[in-house]
């Protein structure tokens, strides 16, 4: 494996492909700050087009927090103008996290309020520390969940329940974040890079073009009626047919052996 130092944010590229980006200003609970939004906006561009890499964990360094959403340190300064291209520029992020043609598993390692839980949900899978804390906490603030929040959490745990935690700006333990849907699991601090590197390991022995394809017909698919969904899918599926991994796959099953995909 190698490992690289990007200002804020720490990228390590395993052998295996996966790569775990780490946000890394503990000292400020890994908030956003302008520095750290234009390097994470760099690391995601270059994992985009990284066809080594096949799973994507984002987590935060130290034990305080994954992310604690915008630096309202920083904000505090600003003007108005300043504030609305902040929080774009956090939306952006999110939306290019969400866009990675690879799995992304958010391992959630502490607090993650408001943009933190906005970044997270823009990752397929997220697992959290049992330490852990997560809500979207802006109307605490006079605001609102703008990197996101609004949209994307109605669709994950249903609209009732999001407006619920919205309104109220409350903060969920993980468990009652499992409960209702927002993690898929809480694991303790000590487990958790083994949990979100056990299941990004399950993801990376499967067929890459076929993970992305499969991320295109879901992500694609959710946003649309049923039969436009299903010819996404096709669409899809399609896309694999004249693949060489499709044809290793088969051979592979024939010979009773594990497949060596290289993603072509």
């Amino acid at each position: 494996m190698n490992e690289t130092i990007v200002k804020t944010v720490q990228v390590e590229k395993r052998s295996d492909g996966i790569a775990i980006v780490t946000l890394n200003r503990p000292e400020a609970a890994n908030a956003f700050s302008k520095q750290m939004l234009s390097d994470f906006r760099q690391v995601l561009f270059d994992l985009k087009v990284d066809d080594d890499v096949r799973v994507v964990i984002i987590t935060g360094s130290g034990e305080k927090a994954f992310c604690a959403g915008a630096d309202l340190k920083e904000r505090k300064g600003m003007c108005d103008a300043q504030v609305k291209q902040a929080v774009r520029n956090i939306g952006s992020v999110v939306k290019a996290v969400e866009d990675l043609p690879q799995p992304t598993i958010a391992a959630i390692n502490g607090v993650a309020f408001g943009g933190g839980l906005e970044l997270a949900l823009g990752c397929d899978l997220r697992v959290g520390a049992t330490e852990a804390k997560v809500g979207l906490t802006e109307t605490s603030l006079a605001i609102i969940p703008g990197a996101g929040g609004t949209q994307r959490l109605p669709r994950l745990i249903g609209l009732g329940k999001a407006k619920e935690l919205i309104y109220t700006a409350k903060r969920l333990n993980v468990e009652e974040a499992v409960s209702i849907g927002i993690l898929e699991y809480a694991v303790p601090r000590s487990e958790l890079l083994q949990k979100a590197l056990g299941l990004a390991s399950a993801m990376a022995k499967n067929g890459p073009l076929a993970l992305k394809q499969a991320k295109i017909a879901i992500n694609q698919g959710i946003q649309v009626d049923l039969a436009t969904g299903l010819k996404i899918e096709e669409l899809a599926y399609d896309a694999l047919i004249s693949t060489e991994d499709r044809l290793e796959g088969l051979k592979a099953f024939a010979e009773k052996r594990s497949p060596e995909y290289k993603g072509q």
